[in-house]
Parts: C-alpha cells; structure tokens; sequence
C-alpha cells in the first residue's frame, strides 16, 4: 500500500483559511492524508482545538506556524515547526507582527474607501475573534460587496502591489525568523521560495548564511514555485544538504490550492520530527 500524503502546510480561519481547526482536520481525515501540519500565519492559536479535533483518527498533526518574514521589498515565509510555543521570542515577535499586519489591512482599507464603497467593519465581518487579520479579509470583504468574482480577482486587481493602494508591513528578516525559531527549539523552511522568481534576490550567499544559523529545508513542490525555479531550488537543497518538502498551502475555500496536490516524504517527516525539541506532533 502506498504512503498515505503528508501535507505540512495549511491554513485554517486563526488566520486566512476558511475553515477551523476542527474543519480543517476534517478535511485531512477525509482527503486521506496520514500527517497535516497547522500553519497559520504568525500565530499558534490553532493548535489545541486541531489536536483535540483529531483525536482518535489516526491523523497525526505538526504543530507549526508560517512567520513573515521581509527581505528587502519582497515578503519571504519561514514555516516553523515544532517550535515552543510559549518561547519568549516567538510570542513577541509573532504579537508585534499581527499588529503590523492590522495597521496596514487599516491603511490599505482606508486608502480603498477612496474608490470604493468598503469599511473597516465589512472587512471585521470576514474574520473571527482572535484571527490574524491581513488582505485575505479585505479581499473577501471586496468579494462579498461585488467588487470583485473571488479573493484570488482581488488579488490580481485591487490589492495586487501595483494596484495603488498597497502598503508593507513591519517583519523581522528571514535571517532573524530562522535565528528565532531555532531558538524556541523549532525546525524552518522556506515556504514557495521560487514564487515567479520573486525570491532570486536570496542569492547563494544569503541561503548559505541562513544555512549556517538552521535552515533546514525547501518548500520545492508547491503549486506557486515555477518549473525552474524548482530546478534551482533543487540545485540549492542539493548544494546545501536541505530537506526538500512538498505541501498545498491549503486554506479552505479561500485560494483553490487542495489538500495532498503535493506531498512531502515519509524520511523527510521523519527528520523534521527529529530535529524538533520545542514541541512535539499529535497523533491522534
């Protein structure tokens, strides 16, 4: 029988996914997989309700996280895994973060109110209590109003960077994330990292340099990252010893990317659990 998928990057509605905890389990459950990970943006508040929710199914859940990170004027994810969750860095730096991403979904509204007819309450609506609020919210608002057929329309139209009404937000750099989830005993990886070539300005010398503070791996198979920029991504992880990982970046209804569209190996899991000490998977 061959390996059941195991998906280590997934969004639920703690912060741009459509779905809870426990309806994202579910859906784990039922697309057959045997590992998710739980990776909501800059925030842990997830993980206790997906790990009660897969309880007794057999599923086995990765605690993680996916930190902002920015580097230059690109935005750079790091997932984290199996971190502390409680590390004194972690919960800072991830606070200072999602306020940074309310100022700017603020800004970012107001400066569309201009155009459109769009309020900071209908952007509220599209999230829940405790949400890391940030443009998918607003693109939902825009979506619920008519402006725009879905979030991924938003995001090519009005609140694509050179649609007028962007703003950046404060993060640490991708050398500071892979430093701080370390430090909280975590396991990081680049997520995308080949995004329509956005992130060719981490040229080898920068890799090396997050390499040699724990870099551990590569988001390669995921659906975002060119053919060739997966050959270089693959060049790198071969260059540098990096794990090579593949995931959906799953979040619900909100981007069409499905569960298990791509899977990361079974000894490669194995590893990542391993090099983990500041938390450990659920399996349920």
């Amino acid at each position: 029988m061959p390996d059941r998928p195991i998906d280590l990057h997934t969004h639920s509605a703690v912060s741009d996914g459509t779905e809870t905890p426990t309806q994202l389990v579910r859906a784990a459950v039922a697309a057959g997989l045997s590992t998710v990970a739980i990776t909501d943006h800059d925030s842990t508040a997830g993980w206790q309700e997906a790990f009660a929710a897969a309880s007794g199914t057999g599923l086995t859940v990765v605690p993680g996280m996916e930190l902002s990170t920015n580097y230059g004027p690109a935005s750079v994810h790091m997932l984290a895994y199996l971190f502390d969750p409680l590390d004194a860095g972690i919960v800072s730096e991830t606070a200072r973060i999602r306020d940074g991403r309310l100022r700017r979904a603020e800004k970012i509204v107001e400066k569309i109110a201009a155009d459109y007819d769009l309020t900071w309450d209908d952007v509220l609506a599209e999230s829940q209590d405790g949400t890391t609020l940030g443009r998918p919210h607003i693109a939902d608002a825009l979506v619920r109003k008519g402006f725009v057929a879905n979030r991924s329309a938003a995001f090519e139209s009005i609140l694509h960077w050179r649609g007028g009404y962007y703003e950046k937000y404060y993060a640490p750099s991708p050398l500071e994330g892979v430093r701080m989830i370390v430090a909280a005993g975590g396991v990081p990886v680049l997520a995308h990292p080949a995004t329509h070539g956005k992130y060719r300005s981490m040229d080898d010398a920068v890799i090396r340099e997050l390499v040699d503070n724990g870099l551990f791996g590569l988001e390669v198979h995921h659906r975002d990252n060119t053919e060739d920029g997966k050959l270089w991504l693959l060049a790198l992880a071969e260059k540098f010893g990096l794990a090579v990982t593949g995931s959906s970046d799953y979040h619900g209804e909100g981007k069409p990317n499905r569960l298990a569209e791509n899977s990361t190996a079974p000894e490669v899991l194995e590893r990542i659990i391993a090099a983990g000490t500041g938390s450990q998977p659920f399996r349920g």
